[in-house]
């Protein structure tokens, strides 16, 4: 079985540690490269990490000692060393797409959980169980750069998991047409711990820059079909939203509300949702959730503690399908948000880009 030299950029942020806990025991992937700012250049990653190492396992022996890159500096060392990167890096938007571009240009495939690049309509915005095919555009993205293995897909925001997958397999069966969400976003999102942001204690904070803008576009992009090169999006669906930040470590849950063209029976959802299943099931990619969707009939579930490392972080929950008085339907959906929402997601969609040749 081919193996995957990988490189991780952003490597000591809290996505960053996620994707290292992630992939120190990944089948397919060993990781080759860490690269994060300049203050972190040059020392170990034990070093560069020092007190913050924020995940709930211990840090890789394997990476202890792994020589801490200077992503923007080092550039053609991290492409020269890896196979293809995961981005994870803490700049300005502009900035971002720049540095993901030119590790692009030098021949090194790009899997990005950052939102720079996620308006480019060449550019691949993937959940691997619902729109693999827009890995079709690839090859466009690739001629536009110069490049002959170099591109950059990317996953998209982590609060949509909790609830995009859910509607994906009723939207055209019913035809979706309005929804409204309001999540639950849990304080690890903004890469924060309890420790480090005693504000979020006994509290709740009624606004994310920028979330409510990407929950009700990037769901319109995924629905969307590749035509002439582009993804276009799915225009026909109204979605509205509130993004809230909660005191809670991982998980991030949402209230979903949504109307049809043809309204749902409860019972054929409930089964549609418990047999759907996609491109990664099928091909039983290593990080895929045997079951995608998962429904509890109980009252009071899914409950974030309990609930949010299902399938190891990488099932979607839901709950408390029932009818509504303005809308069809309403229930309730939750996903870990650094795990499915971001680098459990990307490791995801490097997998599918690999089974499917594109690195």
């Amino acid at each position: 079985m081919t193996r995957y030299k990988v490189g991780i950029v952003g490597a000591t942020g809290m996505v960053g540690q996620r994707f290292v806990s992630m992939l120190a025991s990944h089948p397919w992937f060993e990781i080759s490269v860490l690269a994060a700012s300049s203050r972190s250049a040059g020392k170990t990653y034990e070093e560069a990490i020092a007190e913050r190492w924020s995940m709930p396992t211990p840090m890789p022996g394997s990476v202890k000692n792994i020589t801490v890159l200077d992503a923007t500096a080092e550039i053609a060392r991290i492409a020269d060393s890896s196979d293809f990167v995961f981005s994870a890096v803490d700049m300005k938007k502009e900035e971002i797409r720049a540095f993901e571009e030119h590790l692009a240009k030098a021949e090194c495939p790009v899997v990005s959980n950052n939102s720079a690049c996620r308006s480019l309509p060449d550019v691949p915005m993937i959940i691997p169980e619902i729109n693999p095919e827009h890995m079709g555009v690839i090859p466009f993205q690739r001629k536009r750069l110069g490049t002959s293995r170099g591109f950059i897909a990317v996953k998209s925001n982590c609060s949509i998991q909790s609830y995009v997958p859910a509607l994906h397999p009723l939207k055209d069966k019913f035809g979706l047409k309005n929804v409204l969400v309001c999540t639950y976003q849990a304080i690890s999102g903004a890469g924060k711990t309890f420790e480090t942001w005693q504000e979020m204690v006994d509290n709740i904070i009624p606004h994310i820059g920028g979330e409510e803008k990407k929950s009700e576009a990037e769901p319109l992009t995924i629905w969307g079909k590749l035509l002439d090169g582009e993804i276009i999006s799915d225009n026909s669906i109204t979605i509205t939203s509130q993004c809230v930040r909660v005191p809670v470590i991982d998980g991030h849950m949402a209230a979903i509300f949504a109307s049809f063209t043809k309204k749902p029976d409860i019972a054929e959802v409930k089964n549609i949702w418990r047999n759907y299943s996609g491109l990664p099931q099928e091909l039983s990619l290593p990080s895929a959730p045997k079951q995608f969707l998962h429904y509890f009939d109980e009252e009071n579930r899914p409950q974030t503690r309990l609930d949010r490392e299902l399938e190891n972080g990488m099932a979607i929950s839901l709950g408390r399908l029932r009818e509504d008085s303005l809308f069809d339907l309403k229930f309730i959906g939750l996903s870990h948000n650094t795990i499915r929402g971001a680098a459990g997601g990307a490791i995801l969609t490097a997998e599918l880009l690999c089974a499917k040749g594109y690195i």
